[in-house]
């Protein structure tokens, strides 16, 4: 129990508008953190290809007994200090290497924007979700206060003969259901604030409980081929496609340089010392010693290794191309349905708010009717739970319009901007 105690004496209520929970994603949403590092990651990988381009100096020791003639240790003379320095100064191969390393870090930016701009989408999502459960369970509450009403006016008219016991009955079973309809809300609104704050990267016992931003106007292209063509130029897909073939274009020319010369930087220092026989075998001992040139390597048979490298990179573009084709296609008839599903959504929101309009009209009739003593409070309360439902109904046709707005700013790529004005 104390265990228990303390971790609801922990858990923190974080009340926040959509702009303010994206800002929060974007800080410590687990899936944003793991593609930053990878993009990290690829960015490393540049170094590393790099590398060889890089001068590296080593420096040690051959120091041996020499008996007789001196012979070499690993390729060098025995001395006190050794040191060497290499450096790639021309290399074909090597470089199309870092070109398409820095590709591949180019496409694994394109990947966090995408992932990004998924978790985006989620988040708002669910932050709408949140806020939906919220605003109709408080609304279910009031209806629940006005089906309690009429079951009170009812049991009245049943006591003084005026109604049948079973009409009490069926209005206490409304007010039953009403109140089952209370906990299956509020069991759905909690679940969509934990599950919000899960998403932000915040501990699991804590809520987040979403309200309305300030201004939730966003701007949407005027056309539905405008937003066809939006999606086309802003598609995270198609442009990591597009570095892919470009990184694999790199990769097939790196294999068929691999014919061009390549030259190489070299440098050594050694001190010698006398105990190593020097003076007796040569004519000549000098105990410093160094060497700084250029080494050539001119292939003349290079195998079939990269004539096979370049054809498997031919290959994989292909492939690719045909992928982003298809990719450009399927984004295209995505854009299409989001946009007409926004349409169909707002029709229906139109529809649902006259609906709401006209009982309400019907309620202000009623309530006329009630002040003249010519309608029972029965009928004003049956036309106010009546103007409940027709709320929910407009808030259900306002959050089915929201999701489509979000799904038209995800397919256009432009979501991002959206929700950070």
């Amino acid at each position: 129990m104390l265990l228990v105690c303390a971790s609801i004496a922990s858990a923190e209520v974080r009340t926040l508008t959509l702009r303010q929970a994206v800002e929060l994603a974007l800080k410590q949403n687990p899936d944003i953190l793991i593609a930053r590092l990878d993009e990290q990651k690829a960015a490393e990988s540049v170094r590393e290809a790099r590398d060889p381009f890089t001068p590296k100096l080593v420096a040690g020791s051959g120091l041996a007994y020499t008996n007789n003639f001196p012979m070499s240790i690993e390729g060098s003379a025995p001395s006190i200090v050794q040191a060497r320095a290499i450096q790639s100064l021309y290399n074909r191969p090597l470089s199309f290497q870092v070109a398409a390393a820095r590709e591949n870090a180019r496409g694994a930016s394109i990947d966090t924007a995408a992932r990004r701009d998924e978790v985006v989408h989620r988040i708002a999502t669910m932050h709408i979700a949140a806020e939906r459960a919220g605003r109709i369970a408080d609304l279910v509450k009031q209806q629940v206060a006005s089906y309690e009403k009429i079951a009170d006016a009812v049991r009245a008219r049943v006591e003084e003969g005026r109604e049948l016991p079973v009409e009490a009955r069926a209005s206490e079973l409304r007010v039953a259901l009403s109140n089952q309809r209370v906990r299956a809300l509020e069991a759905e609104r909690n679940h969509a604030e934990s599950a919000l704050a899960v998403a932000l990267g915040l501990p699991p016992e804590d809520t987040v409980r979403a309200v309305e931003n300030e201004s939730t106007a966003t701007e949407l292209p005027a056309t539905e081929a405008g937003a066809v063509e939006e999606a086309l130029a802003n598609s995270k897909e198609v442009k990591r496609l597009e570095s892919a073939i470009q990184a694999k274009q790199l990769q097939a020319q790196g294999a068929r340089s691999s014919r061009w010369p390549q030259v190489d930087l070299v440098a050594q220092y050694a001190l010698m010392a006398r105990f190593n026989n020097y003076e007796e075998f040569f004519r000549r001992f000098q105990r410093h010693n160094g060497q700084l040139g250029v080494s050539f390597q001119i292939p003349i048979f290079t195998g079939t290794a990269s004539k096979s490298q370049a054809a498997q990179a031919d290959i994989e573009m292909a492939k690719l191309r045909i992928q982003m084709n298809a990719a450009r296609d399927r984004i295209a008839l995505d854009t299409r349905k989001a946009w007409q599903d926004l349409r169909v959504a707002e029709s229906a929101r139109d529809v649902a708010r006259l609906d709401l309009d006209v009982t309400r009209e019907r309620l202000g009739v009623v309530l006329a009717q009630f002040e003249e003593g010519r309608a029972a409070l029965r009928q004003v309360e049956e036309m106010r739970s009546a103007e409940m439902e027709k709320w929910l109904a407009f808030y259900d046709a306002q959050h089915a319009v929201e999701r489509a707005r979000l799904e038209v700013l995800r397919v256009t790529g432009t979501i991002m901007a959206a929700l950070q004005r």
